[in-house]
Protein backbone atom coordinates (compact mmCIF):
# COMPACT_ATOMS: atom_id res chain seq x y z
CA UNK A 1 0.00 0.00 0.00
CA UNK A 2 1.42 3.29 -1.28
CA UNK A 3 1.53 5.80 1.47
CA UNK A 4 0.23 9.35 0.03
CA UNK A 5 -0.70 11.41 0.50
CA UNK A 6 -22.12 21.83 6.48
CA UNK A 7 -36.04 36.97 8.63
CA UNK A 8 -36.67 39.17 10.55
CA UNK A 9 -38.80 37.32 13.85
CA UNK A 10 -37.57 39.18 17.01
CA UNK A 11 -37.11 43.06 16.55
CA UNK A 12 -35.41 43.99 19.27
CA UNK A 13 -31.81 43.99 20.75
CA UNK A 14 -30.15 40.67 19.75
CA UNK A 15 -27.71 39.24 22.64
CA UNK A 16 -23.95 38.36 21.95
CA UNK A 17 -22.28 36.09 25.47
CA UNK A 18 -18.99 35.84 25.44
CA UNK A 19 -16.32 34.60 27.86
CA UNK A 20 -14.75 37.75 27.11
CA UNK A 21 -17.12 39.60 25.82
CA UNK A 22 -17.59 42.87 24.23
CA UNK A 23 -21.24 43.32 22.87
CA UNK A 24 -21.17 45.73 19.65
CA UNK A 25 -24.26 47.34 17.99
CA UNK A 26 -25.98 47.77 21.43
CA UNK A 27 -26.34 44.49 22.12
CA UNK A 28 -27.94 43.28 25.46
CA UNK A 29 -29.45 40.16 26.52
CA UNK A 30 -32.70 39.03 26.27
CA UNK A 31 -35.22 36.99 28.30
CA UNK A 32 -34.89 32.80 28.08
CA UNK A 33 -37.10 30.87 26.36
CA UNK A 34 -37.33 28.55 29.36
CA UNK A 35 -40.78 28.41 30.73
CA UNK A 36 -42.19 29.37 27.74
CA UNK A 37 -44.34 26.55 26.15
CA UNK A 38 -44.37 28.50 22.38
CA UNK A 39 -40.37 28.80 22.30
CA UNK A 40 -37.62 26.32 21.85
CA UNK A 41 -34.51 26.83 22.06
CA UNK A 42 -32.13 24.80 19.47
CA UNK A 43 -28.67 24.87 20.23
CA UNK A 44 -26.02 24.94 17.19
CA UNK A 45 -22.33 24.12 17.97
CA UNK A 46 -19.91 25.43 15.42
CA UNK A 47 -16.59 25.50 14.28
CA UNK A 48 -14.63 26.15 11.28
CA UNK A 49 -11.10 25.65 9.44
CA UNK A 50 -10.49 21.85 11.04
CA UNK A 51 -8.06 21.11 8.57
CA UNK A 52 -7.54 17.56 9.71
CA UNK A 53 -6.16 18.63 13.18
CA UNK A 54 -6.51 15.22 15.06
CA UNK A 55 -3.68 15.45 17.18
CA UNK A 56 -3.32 17.82 19.80
CA UNK A 57 0.04 19.87 18.67
CA UNK A 58 -1.64 22.98 18.13
CA UNK A 59 -0.31 26.33 19.39
CA UNK A 60 -2.87 28.63 21.74
CA UNK A 61 -4.53 30.93 19.84
CA UNK A 62 -2.32 34.16 19.08
CA UNK A 63 -1.77 36.79 22.54
CA UNK A 64 -4.38 39.02 21.37
CA UNK A 65 -7.10 36.54 20.55
CA UNK A 66 -6.12 34.67 23.68
CA UNK A 67 -4.42 36.90 26.52
CA UNK A 68 -4.18 33.48 28.76
CA UNK A 69 -2.72 31.77 26.81
CA UNK A 70 -4.88 28.36 27.48
CA UNK A 71 -3.31 25.12 25.87
CA UNK A 72 -6.40 24.05 23.23
CA UNK A 73 -7.34 22.18 20.02
CA UNK A 74 -7.37 17.69 19.70
CA UNK A 75 -10.01 16.26 18.58
CA UNK A 76 -9.97 13.84 21.54
CA UNK A 77 -10.78 17.31 23.82
CA UNK A 78 -12.83 18.84 21.02
CA UNK A 79 -15.45 15.90 21.29
CA UNK A 80 -15.70 15.51 24.55
CA UNK A 81 -16.61 18.86 25.21
CA UNK A 82 -18.89 18.68 22.57
CA UNK A 83 -20.42 16.25 24.58
CA UNK A 84 -20.77 18.46 27.57
CA UNK A 85 -22.39 21.06 25.75
CA UNK A 86 -24.95 18.68 24.18
CA UNK A 87 -25.55 17.24 27.51
CA UNK A 88 -26.22 20.79 29.43
CA UNK A 89 -29.05 21.49 26.22
CA UNK A 90 -30.11 17.78 25.87
CA UNK A 91 -28.65 16.17 22.94
CA UNK A 92 -32.28 16.07 21.04
CA UNK A 93 -32.08 19.98 21.11
CA UNK A 94 -28.44 20.34 19.65
CA UNK A 95 -26.95 20.70 15.94
CA UNK A 96 -22.96 20.46 15.71
CA UNK A 97 -22.17 22.35 12.26
CA UNK A 98 -19.53 23.50 10.29
CA UNK A 99 -18.37 26.32 7.98
CA UNK A 100 -15.92 24.89 5.81
CA UNK A 101 -11.97 23.88 5.17
CA UNK A 102 -12.93 20.37 7.54
CA UNK A 103 -9.89 19.12 4.89
CA UNK A 104 -7.10 19.78 3.03
CA UNK A 105 -3.45 21.54 4.39
CA UNK A 106 -3.98 19.43 6.90
CA UNK A 107 -0.86 17.90 9.31
CA UNK A 108 0.91 14.73 8.10
CA UNK A 109 -1.63 12.22 9.90
CA UNK A 110 -4.55 13.47 7.94
CA UNK A 111 -2.99 14.08 4.58
CA UNK A 112 -0.98 11.71 4.10
CA UNK A 113 -4.16 9.61 3.71
CA UNK A 114 -6.45 12.11 1.62
CA UNK A 115 -7.94 13.00 4.81
CA UNK A 116 -9.70 10.08 5.74
CA UNK A 117 -8.56 10.30 8.97
CA UNK A 118 -10.12 13.92 9.15
CA UNK A 119 -13.65 12.71 8.26
CA UNK A 120 -13.25 9.55 10.26
CA UNK A 121 -12.66 11.67 13.56
CA UNK A 122 -15.59 13.91 12.07
CA UNK A 123 -18.07 11.36 12.19
CA UNK A 124 -16.68 10.15 14.90
CA UNK A 125 -17.54 13.84 17.00
CA UNK A 126 -21.12 13.31 15.46
CA UNK A 127 -21.05 16.72 13.04
CA UNK A 128 -24.46 17.06 11.62
CA UNK A 129 -23.65 19.27 8.39
CA UNK A 130 -21.08 21.51 6.76
CA UNK A 131 -20.88 23.81 4.40
CA UNK A 132 -17.54 23.32 1.98
CA UNK A 133 -14.69 25.83 2.06
CA UNK A 134 -11.83 26.20 -1.01
CA UNK A 135 -9.58 23.27 0.50
CA UNK A 136 -12.18 20.77 0.27
CA UNK A 137 -11.65 21.43 -3.87
CA UNK A 138 -7.35 20.76 -3.00
CA UNK A 139 -8.00 17.45 -4.95
CA UNK A 140 -10.87 18.29 -7.44
CA UNK A 141 -14.23 17.77 -7.76
CA UNK A 142 -14.22 14.22 -8.23
CA UNK A 143 -12.29 13.32 -4.52
CA UNK A 144 -14.46 15.91 -3.09
CA UNK A 145 -17.32 13.41 -4.03
CA UNK A 146 -15.27 10.41 -2.81
CA UNK A 147 -14.86 11.93 0.55
CA UNK A 148 -18.71 12.56 0.96
CA UNK A 149 -19.73 9.34 -0.83
CA UNK A 150 -16.93 6.76 0.11
CA UNK A 151 -14.64 4.42 -1.82
CA UNK A 152 -11.07 3.76 -2.03
CA UNK A 153 -8.79 6.66 -3.26
CA UNK A 154 -8.15 5.99 -7.08
CA UNK A 155 -4.62 5.65 -7.32
CA UNK A 156 -3.61 4.54 -3.30
CA UNK A 157 -6.62 2.30 -2.95
CA UNK A 158 -7.80 1.33 0.40
CA UNK A 159 -5.80 1.52 3.32
CA UNK A 160 -7.44 -0.77 5.33
CA UNK A 161 -8.78 -3.52 3.10
CA UNK A 162 -11.13 -4.79 5.62
CA UNK A 163 -12.23 -1.82 6.19
CA UNK A 164 -12.68 0.61 2.84
CA UNK A 165 -13.81 4.41 3.41
CA UNK A 166 -17.13 4.35 4.15
CA UNK A 167 -17.73 8.51 3.26
CA UNK A 168 -18.86 11.47 5.70
CA UNK A 169 -21.85 10.56 7.50
CA UNK A 170 -22.41 14.32 7.59
CA UNK A 171 -23.43 15.84 4.89
CA UNK A 172 -21.60 19.01 2.87
CA UNK A 173 -23.55 21.95 1.31
CA UNK A 174 -22.64 23.66 -1.76
CA UNK A 175 -24.60 26.11 -3.01
CA UNK A 176 -22.55 27.99 -4.82
CA UNK A 177 -20.95 25.67 -6.45
CA UNK A 178 -22.70 24.63 -9.88
CA UNK A 179 -21.85 22.14 -12.39
CA UNK A 180 -21.15 23.43 -15.96
CA UNK A 181 -22.96 20.52 -17.72
CA UNK A 182 -26.60 20.93 -16.07
CA UNK A 183 -26.58 24.01 -13.75
CA UNK A 184 -27.25 22.38 -10.78
CA UNK A 185 -24.72 22.22 -7.52
CA UNK A 186 -22.15 19.89 -6.99
CA UNK A 187 -23.47 18.64 -4.02
CA UNK A 188 -27.02 19.58 -1.95
CA UNK A 189 -27.09 23.27 -1.19
CA UNK A 190 -29.22 23.23 1.49
CA UNK A 191 -30.36 20.57 4.53
CA UNK A 192 -33.00 20.93 6.55
CA UNK A 193 -32.89 19.64 10.35
CA UNK A 194 -36.21 19.04 13.02
CA UNK A 195 -35.75 19.72 16.08
CA UNK A 196 -37.99 19.95 18.69
CA UNK A 197 -40.77 20.08 15.84
CA UNK A 198 -39.17 23.26 14.08
CA UNK A 199 -37.60 23.35 11.14
CA UNK A 200 -33.86 24.51 10.86
CA UNK A 201 -32.27 25.37 7.16
CA UNK A 202 -28.93 25.57 6.32
CA UNK A 203 -27.09 26.82 3.48
CA UNK A 204 -23.74 25.96 2.91
CA UNK A 205 -21.42 27.62 0.22
CA UNK A 206 -17.27 28.23 0.09
CA UNK A 207 -16.45 31.64 -1.05
CA UNK A 208 -16.44 32.72 -4.50
CA UNK A 209 -12.72 33.25 -4.80
CA UNK A 210 -12.15 29.30 -4.75
CA UNK A 211 -11.13 29.20 -8.31
CA UNK A 212 -8.29 31.55 -7.74
CA UNK A 213 -7.26 29.58 -4.47
CA UNK A 214 -6.75 26.00 -5.83
CA UNK A 215 -5.62 24.01 -8.85
CA UNK A 216 -7.68 25.04 -11.84
CA UNK A 217 -7.99 21.99 -13.29
CA UNK A 218 -9.27 20.03 -10.23
CA UNK A 219 -11.89 22.78 -10.53
CA UNK A 220 -12.81 23.16 -14.65
CA UNK A 221 -16.33 21.85 -14.19
CA UNK A 222 -17.69 24.32 -11.96
CA UNK A 223 -18.70 27.44 -11.69
CA UNK A 224 -18.84 29.58 -8.17
CA UNK A 225 -21.38 31.92 -7.65
CA UNK A 226 -22.05 35.12 -5.50
CA UNK A 227 -21.91 34.54 -1.59
CA UNK A 228 -24.81 36.65 -1.42
CA UNK A 229 -26.86 36.17 -4.65
CA UNK A 230 -26.67 32.63 -3.55
CA UNK A 231 -27.97 32.52 -0.31
CA UNK A 232 -30.69 35.05 -1.09
CA UNK A 233 -32.30 32.34 -3.81
CA UNK A 234 -31.75 29.53 -1.42
CA UNK A 235 -33.38 31.56 1.95
CA UNK A 236 -36.14 32.27 -0.36
CA UNK A 237 -36.65 28.53 -1.70
CA UNK A 238 -36.43 27.35 2.14
CA UNK A 239 -38.91 29.82 2.99
CA UNK A 240 -40.97 28.36 0.43
CA UNK A 241 -40.65 24.65 1.34
CA UNK A 242 -42.28 26.43 4.98
CA UNK A 243 -38.54 26.26 6.69
CA UNK A 244 -38.29 30.29 8.57
CA UNK A 245 -35.55 29.29 10.70
CA UNK A 246 -32.36 29.62 8.30
CA UNK A 247 -28.99 29.77 8.76
CA UNK A 248 -25.63 29.83 6.48
CA UNK A 249 -22.76 28.20 6.49
CA UNK A 250 -20.64 30.39 4.28
CA UNK A 251 -16.76 30.10 4.51
CA UNK A 252 -15.78 33.64 3.82
CA UNK A 253 -14.97 35.62 6.65
CA UNK A 254 -13.15 38.76 8.35
CA UNK A 255 -10.48 39.51 11.28
CA UNK A 256 -11.05 41.67 14.08
CA UNK A 257 -8.65 43.02 16.96
CA UNK A 258 -10.05 41.92 20.40
CA UNK A 259 -9.81 39.00 21.84
CA UNK A 260 -11.72 35.32 21.10
CA UNK A 261 -14.87 36.59 21.94
CA UNK A 262 -15.03 40.11 20.82
CA UNK A 263 -15.88 41.80 17.50
CA UNK A 264 -13.65 44.72 17.48
CA UNK A 265 -13.54 45.99 13.55
CA UNK A 266 -14.47 42.88 11.93
CA UNK A 267 -13.16 43.49 8.33
CA UNK A 268 -14.97 42.96 4.88
CA UNK A 269 -15.56 41.04 3.35
CA UNK A 270 -18.30 39.52 5.59
CA UNK A 271 -19.23 43.04 6.96
CA UNK A 272 -20.51 43.26 3.73
CA UNK A 273 -21.59 40.33 3.11
CA UNK A 274 -23.90 40.50 6.26
CA UNK A 275 -24.80 43.96 5.26
CA UNK A 276 -25.95 42.31 1.60
CA UNK A 277 -27.46 39.02 2.65
CA UNK A 278 -31.74 38.80 2.65
CA UNK A 279 -33.03 39.96 6.42
CA UNK A 280 -34.87 35.90 5.81
CA UNK A 281 -31.46 34.41 7.28
CA UNK A 282 -31.36 34.44 10.94
CA UNK A 283 -27.48 33.32 11.72
CA UNK A 284 -24.35 33.32 9.64
CA UNK A 285 -21.48 31.03 10.87
CA UNK A 286 -18.12 31.87 9.08
CA UNK A 287 -14.94 30.83 8.36
CA UNK A 288 -11.91 30.68 6.11
CA UNK A 289 -9.60 33.86 8.11
CA UNK A 290 -9.06 31.15 11.12
CA UNK A 291 -10.15 33.85 13.12
CA UNK A 292 -12.83 34.00 16.22
CA UNK A 293 -15.59 36.29 16.33
CA UNK A 294 -19.11 36.76 17.99
CA UNK A 295 -20.54 39.83 16.03
CA UNK A 296 -24.02 41.15 15.52
CA UNK A 297 -24.28 42.97 11.79
CA UNK A 298 -27.87 44.98 10.75
CA UNK A 299 -29.44 42.94 8.07
CA UNK A 300 -30.55 44.88 4.74
CA UNK A 301 -33.59 45.68 7.18
CA UNK A 302 -31.70 47.27 9.55
CA UNK A 303 -32.14 44.75 12.53
CA UNK A 304 -29.18 42.96 14.55
CA UNK A 305 -27.97 39.43 13.19
CA UNK A 306 -25.19 36.90 14.64
CA UNK A 307 -22.07 36.40 12.33
CA UNK A 308 -19.35 34.23 14.07
CA UNK A 309 -16.33 32.09 13.39
CA UNK A 310 -14.40 30.00 15.85
CA UNK A 311 -11.10 30.28 14.90
CA UNK A 312 -9.28 27.21 13.58
CA UNK A 313 -8.14 23.22 13.90
CA UNK A 314 -10.64 22.98 16.74
CA UNK A 315 -9.60 25.13 19.25
CA UNK A 316 -12.32 27.08 19.63
CA UNK A 317 -16.57 26.10 19.52
CA UNK A 318 -19.40 28.80 19.05
CA UNK A 319 -22.46 27.63 21.26
CA UNK A 320 -25.33 29.88 19.74
CA UNK A 321 -28.93 29.45 21.36
CA UNK A 322 -31.03 29.84 18.67
CA UNK A 323 -34.60 30.79 20.31
CA UNK A 324 -37.36 29.87 17.85
CA UNK A 325 -41.01 30.87 17.90
CA UNK A 326 -43.15 27.03 17.69
CA UNK A 327 -45.95 28.38 16.30
CA UNK A 328 -44.36 30.69 13.58
CA UNK A 329 -41.41 29.21 12.98
CA UNK A 330 -39.71 32.65 13.35
CA UNK A 331 -36.50 33.18 14.89
CA UNK A 332 -36.92 35.34 17.87
CA UNK A 333 -33.15 37.50 17.17
CA UNK A 334 -33.73 39.38 20.32
CA UNK A 335 -33.68 36.19 22.56
CA UNK A 336 -30.67 34.56 20.35
CA UNK A 337 -27.46 34.52 22.01
CA UNK A 338 -23.96 32.99 20.90
CA UNK A 339 -20.74 32.47 22.44
CA UNK A 340 -17.43 30.94 21.74
CA UNK A 341 -15.86 28.36 24.35
CA UNK A 342 -11.88 27.88 23.67
CA UNK A 343 -11.42 23.89 23.25
CA UNK A 344 -9.21 24.00 26.65
CA UNK A 345 -7.30 20.49 27.23
CA UNK A 346 -8.65 20.02 30.60
CA UNK A 347 -11.39 17.32 30.02
CA UNK A 348 -11.37 14.24 29.60
CA UNK A 349 -10.19 12.97 26.30
CA UNK A 350 -13.02 10.90 24.10
CA UNK A 351 -11.65 7.21 23.78
CA UNK A 352 -13.33 6.58 20.61
CA UNK A 353 -11.11 9.97 19.03
CA UNK A 354 -8.18 7.98 20.71
CA UNK A 355 -8.40 4.87 18.67
CA UNK A 356 -9.24 6.64 15.64
CA UNK A 357 -5.85 8.42 15.92
CA UNK A 358 -4.02 5.49 17.20
CA UNK A 359 -5.56 3.43 13.72
CA UNK A 360 -3.94 5.98 11.51
CA UNK A 361 -0.84 5.78 13.26
CA UNK A 362 -0.21 2.48 13.06
CA UNK A 363 0.12 3.69 9.32
CA UNK A 364 2.03 6.85 9.62
CA UNK A 365 3.83 5.62 12.99
CA UNK A 366 7.34 4.44 11.50
CA UNK A 367 7.45 6.97 8.30
CA UNK A 368 6.74 10.48 10.27
CA UNK A 369 9.79 10.38 12.94
CA UNK A 370 12.46 9.56 10.45
CA UNK A 371 14.57 12.26 11.10
CA UNK A 372 15.82 14.17 8.14
CA UNK A 373 17.66 17.59 9.27
CA UNK A 374 18.61 19.99 11.61
CA UNK A 375 17.83 23.56 12.88
CA UNK A 376 19.69 25.20 15.54
CA UNK A 377 17.24 27.91 15.43
CA UNK A 378 13.43 28.08 15.63
CA UNK A 379 12.56 29.45 11.71
CA UNK A 380 8.62 30.64 12.24
CA UNK A 381 6.19 32.02 10.38
CA UNK A 382 3.63 30.04 8.21
CA UNK A 383 -0.15 29.86 6.81
CA UNK A 384 -1.73 30.15 10.14
CA UNK A 385 -0.49 33.72 10.48
CA UNK A 386 -0.35 36.99 8.82
CA UNK A 387 0.14 35.83 5.38
CA UNK A 388 0.55 39.57 3.85
CA UNK A 389 4.10 40.18 5.59
CA UNK A 390 7.65 38.42 4.93
CA UNK A 391 8.66 35.40 7.15
CA UNK A 392 11.59 33.69 7.46
CA UNK A 393 10.02 30.38 6.81
CA UNK A 394 8.48 31.30 3.24
CA UNK A 395 11.90 32.60 2.63
CA UNK A 396 12.76 29.34 3.93
CA UNK A 397 10.83 27.24 1.11
CA UNK A 398 12.12 29.59 -1.44
CA UNK A 399 15.37 28.94 -0.92
CA UNK A 400 14.46 24.92 -0.76
CA UNK A 401 12.74 25.55 -4.27
CA UNK A 402 15.62 27.15 -5.58
CA UNK A 403 17.49 24.22 -4.70
CA UNK A 404 15.29 21.90 -6.54
CA UNK A 405 15.69 24.58 -9.89
CA UNK A 406 19.07 25.43 -9.90
CA UNK A 407 21.62 24.03 -11.86
CA UNK A 408 21.70 23.07 -16.15
CA UNK A 409 20.11 19.68 -15.20
CA UNK A 410 17.53 21.05 -13.00
CA UNK A 411 15.95 24.24 -14.70
CA UNK A 412 18.81 26.92 -14.59
CA UNK A 413 16.58 28.87 -12.26
CA UNK A 414 18.30 32.23 -11.06
CA UNK A 415 15.39 33.24 -8.72
CA UNK A 416 12.81 31.44 -6.87
CA UNK A 417 8.97 32.21 -5.62
CA UNK A 418 6.93 30.88 -3.15
CA UNK A 419 3.42 31.47 -1.49
CA UNK A 420 3.35 32.01 1.86
CA UNK A 421 -0.31 30.81 2.34
CA UNK A 422 1.16 27.19 0.88
CA UNK A 423 3.88 27.08 4.37
CA UNK A 424 1.78 25.30 6.33
CA UNK A 425 3.92 24.45 9.59
CA UNK A 426 7.00 26.68 11.03
CA UNK A 427 10.05 24.41 12.35
CA UNK A 428 10.04 24.90 16.35
CA UNK A 429 11.85 23.26 18.98
CA UNK A 430 9.73 21.08 20.76
CA UNK A 431 9.62 17.71 19.17
CA UNK A 432 6.61 16.82 17.86
CA UNK A 433 6.82 13.68 16.14
CA UNK A 434 9.72 12.02 18.47
CA UNK A 435 12.76 13.50 17.46
CA UNK A 436 15.20 15.31 19.44
CA UNK A 437 15.39 19.53 19.97
CA UNK A 438 16.48 20.74 16.62
CA UNK A 439 16.17 17.31 14.77
CA UNK A 440 13.41 17.73 11.50
CA UNK A 441 10.93 14.66 11.49
CA UNK A 442 9.83 13.53 8.23
CA UNK A 443 6.07 14.42 9.35
CA UNK A 444 7.17 17.96 9.87
CA UNK A 445 7.98 18.38 6.65
CA UNK A 446 4.91 17.00 5.22
CA UNK A 447 3.09 19.43 7.75
CA UNK A 448 4.67 22.18 5.94
CA UNK A 449 4.39 21.19 2.16
CA UNK A 450 0.99 18.84 1.91
CA UNK A 451 -0.46 19.90 -1.36
CA UNK A 452 1.75 17.51 -3.40
CA UNK A 453 2.45 20.64 -5.58
CA UNK A 454 5.30 19.87 -8.18
CA UNK A 455 8.21 22.40 -8.97
CA UNK A 456 8.71 24.23 -12.21
CA UNK A 457 11.43 26.63 -13.94
CA UNK A 458 10.01 29.25 -16.41
CA UNK A 459 11.36 32.35 -18.14
CA UNK A 460 10.07 35.90 -17.19
CA UNK A 461 11.54 39.55 -18.34
CA UNK A 462 12.49 41.45 -14.79
CA UNK A 463 9.08 43.59 -15.84
CA UNK A 464 7.24 40.36 -16.06
CA UNK A 465 8.76 39.36 -12.41
CA UNK A 466 8.28 43.25 -11.29
CA UNK A 467 4.38 42.00 -12.27
CA UNK A 468 4.13 39.20 -10.66
CA UNK A 469 5.57 41.02 -7.21
CA UNK A 470 2.54 43.53 -7.97
CA UNK A 471 0.23 41.38 -7.82
CA UNK A 472 0.95 40.40 -3.96
CA UNK A 473 -1.91 42.93 -3.39
CA UNK A 474 -5.24 42.43 -4.75
CA UNK A 475 -8.01 44.78 -3.49
CA UNK A 476 -11.30 43.65 -1.91
CA UNK A 477 -13.16 41.43 -3.30
CA UNK A 478 -10.52 40.02 -5.80
CA UNK A 479 -8.73 38.22 -3.00
CA UNK A 480 -12.19 38.13 -0.35
CA UNK A 481 -10.99 38.55 3.06
CA UNK A 482 -6.69 37.78 2.23
CA UNK A 483 -5.78 41.10 -0.21
CA UNK A 484 -2.14 40.85 0.89
CA UNK A 485 -0.07 37.39 -0.14
CA UNK A 486 3.09 37.77 0.54
CA UNK A 487 5.39 35.66 -2.06
CA UNK A 488 8.98 34.31 -0.31
CA UNK A 489 12.16 35.24 -1.95
CA UNK A 490 14.95 33.33 -2.59
CA UNK A 491 18.73 34.02 -1.04
CA UNK A 492 20.69 36.58 -3.60
CA UNK A 493 17.05 38.38 -4.60
CA UNK A 494 16.53 41.18 -3.24
CA UNK A 495 13.34 44.09 -3.32
CA UNK A 496 11.80 47.34 -1.40
CA UNK A 497 8.00 47.43 -1.60
CA UNK A 498 5.98 50.51 -0.84
CA UNK A 499 2.71 49.58 0.75
CA UNK A 500 1.68 53.50 0.35
CA UNK A 501 1.86 54.01 -3.23
CA UNK A 502 -1.30 53.43 -5.55
CA UNK A 503 -1.55 49.35 -6.56
CA UNK A 504 0.40 48.46 -9.17
CA UNK A 505 3.68 50.76 -8.40
CA UNK A 506 4.48 49.36 -4.83
CA UNK A 507 7.64 47.60 -5.97
CA UNK A 508 9.84 50.74 -5.59
CA UNK A 509 11.44 51.46 -9.09
CA UNK A 510 15.29 50.43 -9.57
CA UNK A 511 15.41 48.29 -6.27
CA UNK A 512 15.11 44.68 -7.70
CA UNK A 513 18.58 43.15 -7.65
CA UNK A 514 19.89 39.27 -7.88
CA UNK A 515 23.17 39.31 -6.08
CA UNK A 516 23.56 42.57 -5.78
CA UNK A 517 23.08 43.64 -9.26
CA UNK A 518 19.98 45.20 -10.84
CA UNK A 519 17.33 43.69 -12.03
CA UNK A 520 17.23 44.63 -16.41
CA UNK A 521 13.74 44.72 -16.98
CA UNK A 522 13.94 43.98 -20.26
CA UNK A 523 16.22 40.70 -19.87
CA UNK A 524 15.27 36.86 -19.43
CA UNK A 525 15.80 35.51 -15.82
CA UNK A 526 14.95 31.63 -15.04
CA UNK A 527 12.24 31.91 -11.88
CA UNK A 528 11.46 28.26 -10.02
CA UNK A 529 8.10 28.00 -8.13
CA UNK A 530 5.16 25.47 -7.76
CA UNK A 531 2.96 24.35 -10.18
CA UNK A 532 0.43 26.33 -8.60
CA UNK A 533 1.95 29.51 -8.70
CA UNK A 534 2.77 28.68 -12.25
CA UNK A 535 -1.07 28.23 -13.58
CA UNK A 536 -2.19 31.87 -12.16
CA UNK A 537 -3.26 30.11 -8.36
CA UNK A 538 -3.55 32.82 -5.82
CA UNK A 539 -4.12 35.24 -8.40
CA UNK A 540 -0.55 35.56 -9.26
CA UNK A 541 -1.55 35.75 -12.81
CA UNK A 542 1.62 36.75 -14.18
CA UNK A 543 3.51 33.67 -13.97
CA UNK A 544 1.53 32.38 -16.60
CA UNK A 545 3.05 34.64 -18.99
CA UNK A 546 6.20 32.24 -18.86
CA UNK A 547 7.98 30.54 -21.21
CA UNK A 548 9.60 27.57 -21.64
CA UNK A 549 8.61 25.82 -18.81
CA UNK A 550 10.38 22.71 -16.83
CA UNK A 551 8.88 20.79 -15.06
CA UNK A 552 10.73 19.36 -11.56
CA UNK A 553 10.24 16.99 -8.64
CA UNK A 554 7.03 16.81 -6.39
CA UNK A 555 7.38 19.64 -3.45
CA UNK A 556 7.78 17.33 -0.54
CA UNK A 557 10.45 14.90 -1.99
CA UNK A 558 12.53 18.51 -2.66
CA UNK A 559 11.92 19.90 0.61
CA UNK A 560 13.30 16.56 2.01
CA UNK A 561 16.28 16.34 0.17
CA UNK A 562 16.82 20.60 0.95
CA UNK A 563 16.65 19.58 4.98
CA UNK A 564 18.94 16.55 4.15
CA UNK A 565 21.69 18.25 2.51
CA UNK A 566 21.67 21.24 4.74
CA UNK A 567 22.39 20.74 8.13
CA UNK A 568 21.49 23.36 11.23
CA UNK A 569 19.58 25.59 9.78
CA UNK A 570 19.13 29.04 10.68
CA UNK A 571 16.10 31.57 10.04
CA UNK A 572 16.59 33.54 6.50
CA UNK A 573 17.71 37.25 7.35
CA UNK A 574 14.84 39.82 5.67
CA UNK A 575 15.22 39.83 1.49
CA UNK A 576 12.27 42.29 1.72
CA UNK A 577 12.70 46.02 2.95
CA UNK A 578 9.42 47.40 3.25
CA UNK A 579 7.21 44.62 4.38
Amino acid sequence: MALKRRRLAGVGALAVAAAVAVPTSGAVAGPPAAGNPNLVTVQVLSFNDYHGHLEATDAPLALGLDPSQTKVGGVEYLSTRLSQLRAKAGAANSLTVAAGDLIGGSPFLSGMFHDEPSVESLNTLGLDVSGVGNHEFDEGTAELLRMQQGGCHPVDGCYFPDQPYAGADFQWLAANVVRKDNGQSLLPATSVKTVNGVKIGFIGMTLKATPTLVSPAGVSTVDFKDEVETANLQAEALKKQGVKAIVVLIHEGGYQTGTYGQCLGVSEPISTIAAQMTPEVDLIISGHTHQPYVCSFPDPAGNPRLVTSAADYGRAITETSLVVNARSGEVMRDRTTAVNHLNARDVAKDPAQTAVIAKWNTLAGPVKGRVIGSHVEEILGDASGNRGIETPMVDLVADAILHGTAGPTKGNAQIALMNLGGVRASLKFPPKYGEQVGEIAFGEAYDIAPFNNVLVTLDLTGDQLRQILEQQYQPVPARGSRPMLFLGVSAGFTYAWDATAPQGSRVVAGSMQLNGSPIDMAATYRVGTLNFLADGGDLFTGFTAGTNRLGGPEDLANLVDYFRTHPDLKAPLSRVDGL
